[in-house]
């Protein structure tokens, strides 16, 4: 049983400097991981890490958004937030990923794409779109962990697959708690009582079936253990699908909402 927390709480957890970071996920879930860069472009979006690796003896793709760490790392992350150079990254690895017959593995940790006017002069709009369109056709199996925020469509561009997974400390929306008391009460100190309002826990949004579990997380190595039991539960069975079959179950999930 999900331990019930107030949401604004959970929020804040999930925004936490204390949360299990992206490279923790990777340097431990996998073996022989090697990063992958660049969207042959524009650019190299450090915000967005792929590459290819395995997990308990099969050949994965990895997609991870990375807040950085250090103050230097988070600047030149965006804080996670990713870049359309980072969406293209994410498209040219996930094609590579289909090519080779490996499972794209997501995990997300983003309030969003970046909203400077640097990447909607590059596309923003666009690669998120293609993204969608995309990674919803990708004819292998994808999991999305979500680990901390999923904000906005830069969350959904990257969970738009066959399971989705939170976290427990982790939230999922269409935008910020501060961005719809800006808008609906014109008050962003509202925040707290937006997040009641806006169903973006883990427990809501499985009520409403729009993730598909809920991960428990205490430290590190039980937060670890658990993610990888999801993994080596799912895998398997989204694998033994065929083309059609993965299809036709991920377009009857979506066409739930």
């Amino acid at each position: 049983m999900v331990e019930k927390k107030n949401a604004h709480q959970i929020v804040l957890n999930a925004r936490s400097d204390q949360k299990i970071t992206t490279q923790t996920l990777i340097k431990n879930l996998f073996s022989e991981f090697f990063e992958l860069h660049g969207d042959r472009v524009s650019g190299d979006d450090p915000a967005i890490i792929t590459g290819v690796a395995y997990f308990l003896g099969q050949p994965v793709t990895v997609i991870a958004t990375d807040k950085g760490i250090s103050p230097a790392e988070k600047k030149a992350r965006h804080f996670g937030s990713p870049t359309p150079a980072g969406y293209r990254k994410v498209l040219r690895v996930a094609k590579q990923a289909e090519k080779f017959k490996r499972p794209v593995l997501f995990f997300v940790n983003t309030a969003g794409a970046y909203p400077g006017k640097s990447a909607e002069e590059k596309g923003q709009g666009e690669a998120l779109a293609e993204c969608l369109l995309t990674l919803g056709q990708l004819k292998v199996p994808l999991m999305t962990v979500i680990f901390g925020e999923g904000g906005s469509g830069g969350a959904l561009a990257l969970a738009c697959g066959d399971r989705v997974y939170m976290l427990e400390n982790s939230c999922y929306s269409v935008l910020s708690p501060e961005g719809f008391a800006a808008i609906l009460w014109k008050d962003r100190r509202l925040a707290p009582e937006a997040t009641e309002l806006m169903q973006l826990t883990p427990t809501a949004l499985l009520k409403a079936q729009v993730i598909d579990g809920v991960i428990k997380e205490a430290n590190d190595a039980q937060t670890l253990e658990a993610i990888r039991a999801i993994l080596e539960k799912e895998l398997p069975k989204l694998s033994a699908l065929s083309q059609t079959e993965l299809l036709e179950k991920r377009y009857a999930r979506f066409r739930k909402f």
